[in-house]
């Protein structure tokens, strides 16, 4: 594909893995400060959602740079928001259900 041909899929999970990040941050600051870290596992799982909304952001930043294997990094980048989408989607059932007081 040219260059102008290319999907600009990257740019908008760099922006929403960049919205979401600041989210997990929240969630577990949140946990951390009402001392609930010991009790569940809301803190790690945000943690997890961190590091993949992260991870989701330099593989779509490698997209949008690189010239050669911008495809590879943005499916990567893709398979791995769309994992943390669901680990986060999971983490906010189980904080809106209640089901860990």
């Amino acid at each position: 594909m040219q260059e102008r041909e290319r999907p600009c899929v990257s740019q908008h999970i760099l922006g929403a893995s960049a919205n979401l990040l600041g989210i997990c941050f929240a969630i577990f600051s949140v946990i951390r400060v009402l001392d609930r870290g010991d009790l569940t596992y809301i803190d790690e799982m945000a943690v997890v959602c961190v590091f993949l909304f992260l991870s989701s952001c330099l593989f779509s930043y490698s997209s949008m740079r690189s010239q050669k294997r911008w495809l590879l990094y943005e499916k990567i980048a893709d398979f791995i928001f769309m994992t943390a989408l669901g680990v986060l989607s999971v983490l906010a059932l189980i904080i809106a259900t209640g089901i860990i007081q």
